[in-house]
């Protein structure tokens, strides 16, 4: 696991008072260095975590499930993870002090993606197809929802597990007709492999009936309860990198590539807009500020979760998500 450590400037204090110790916070990530992970580099960067008295260490992820344990254990206070993974974690190990308490994609990139030469343009064309789904991959995990929603025969549909390295390459190639993952990832992984963005089929599942929300900031609860201001705090600095990364994304990009230089900066800063567009600057979140969820339409996620996955114990979305330590002054507004 590659780790960078950014060490927050401490905030100059007047020559008479005291420094503030900085509080600690590891944040695992749930992916690489991409472009939709260039706010929380941005919140070091712009002073935010600094400001909240936070030392902030990211590190990377090997995909949606990776964080959850991480925060579970206590190996790290935050993490950024997909909530739906995080509703099945908690049941099949009750009482784990892990929740939700900020949500980042309000509207999923849970997709399927596949390439129109290949015969994919519907969800009802990926029945008779080869799908490529790596097991620890959160779209993946949702998929049976999205088959059911738009009525699809699963026996029908021929999985074949593939690896994280090796998913978009397939595809590329033509060893599978489709694949599961994060819309933006998938898709301009596929374009920088050389297949036509004309070739490419975006099935954004929240798109075909899928109600879920994804991923989210996660917190170690026992931390939370003994730290709650700089949970709190993280959240706004996360928020204010997510708004600064929003109006410059060059900016935003060059925060990315500090950590990442073989990323390639006007894919990654396309990656990054993709994200904002259809996933975190929502008309909700435009209408709400960011963060929070509808508790309506987390009953109804919860209902679709409850048609695919059989709960061990009754599920209980406070188990899953607090607004507890969401800041209440204004600093949540994207725009």
């Amino acid at each position: 696991m590659i780790r960078t450590i950014f060490a927050s400037a401490a905030v100059v204090l007047t020559l008479a008072a005291p420094v503030a110790a900085q509080t600690e916070m590891p944040f695992a990530l749930d992916w690489k260095f991409e472009g939709p992970a260039a706010p929380y580099f941005v919140a070091v960067d712009n002073g935010h975590f600094a400001a909240e008295g936070l030392t902030v260490e990211v590190s990377e992820g090997a995909g949606s499930l990776d964080a959850i344990p991480k925060v579970a254990t206590g190996a790290f206070p935050v993490g950024f993870a997909d909530i739906n993974s995080l509703m099945k974690f908690l049941d099949q190990n009750p009482g784990a002090p892990v929740t939700a308490v900020m949500m980042v994609y309000d509207k999923p990139p849970f997709a399927v993606v596949g390439r129109k030469s290949l015969g994919i343009e519907t969800p009802a064309d990926l029945e008779g197809k080869v799908l490529g789904a790596p097991p620890p991959d959160g779209a993946w995990a949702q998929f049976p929802i999205f088959a059911a929603e738009n009525g699809l025969d699963m026996a029908a549909i021929t999985v074949e597990p593939v690896g994280f390295p090796t998913r978009e390459p397939m595809l590329a190639e033509g060893k599978v007709a489709s694949v599961t993952g994060f819309s933006f990832s998938a898709t301009l992984n596929l374009i920088r492999l050389g297949v036509p963005e004309e070739d490419i089929t975006i099935l954004l599942m929240a798109d075909h009936g899928v109600a879920l929300y994804g991923n989210a900031v996660i917190v170690n609860t026992d931390f939370a309860k003994a730290n709650p201001e700089a949970v709190t705090g993280f959240i706004r600095a996360i928020a204010k990198g997510w708004k600064d990364s929003i109006a410059d994304p060059d900016m935003a990009m060059e925060a990315l590539i500090k950590r990442n230089p073989a990323a390639d900066a006007a894919l990654e800063k396309r990656r990054f807009e993709m994200s904002v567009e259809a996933n975190v600057l929502t008309d909700w979140v435009k209408a709400n500020g960011m963060g929070g969820i509808d508790e309506a339409r987390m009953a109804t996620a919860i209902e679709q979760t409850k048609s695919v996955y059989e709960f061990v114990n009754a599920p209980d979305a406070a188990l899953y998500f607090t607004s507890d330590y969401l800041p209440t002054d204004g600093s949540l507004t994207l725009e």
